[in-house]
């Protein structure tokens, strides 16, 4: 039986792809929008961040990425918790919007 319990985590990608020709450029549009719509959020210039509920969703949202990878370039994938995930420290600027948006904080279970 798979773990169901609620173990909020992380799911940070980083991705460096080619766009040095237009099917280049036309992958990169394609796997960003791949990732918008899969509910990962802009942190960053090819880093962006999805909230988990536990290992399965975690497992399941990592076969996605699979199928979806570009054909070419760099694609990483680092998880971490929600604890670690909050304790970021910034070194210059604040928090961007979305991090506040996308917090444990306020968040209700019913």
């Amino acid at each position: 039986m798979t773990d169901r319990r609620v173990r909020y985590m992380r799911m940070i990608v980083f991705f460096d792809l080619p766009i040095l020709t237009e099917a280049d450029k036309k992958e990169y549009r394609h796997f960003r929008r791949f990732l918008i719509n899969e509910g990962f959020v802009f942190m960053q210039q090819s880093v962006y961040v999805r909230l988990v509920i536990n290992d399965a969703a975690y497992t399941y949202e990592l076969e996605r990425l699979t199928q979806h990878k570009p054909p070419k370039g760099l694609v990483q994938v680092l998880r971490i918790t929600e604890k670690q995930f909050s304790n970021m420290t910034y070194l210059t600027g604040e928090a961007p919007f979305n991090d506040r948006e996308t917090s444990l904080k306020g968040l209700i279970i019913i």
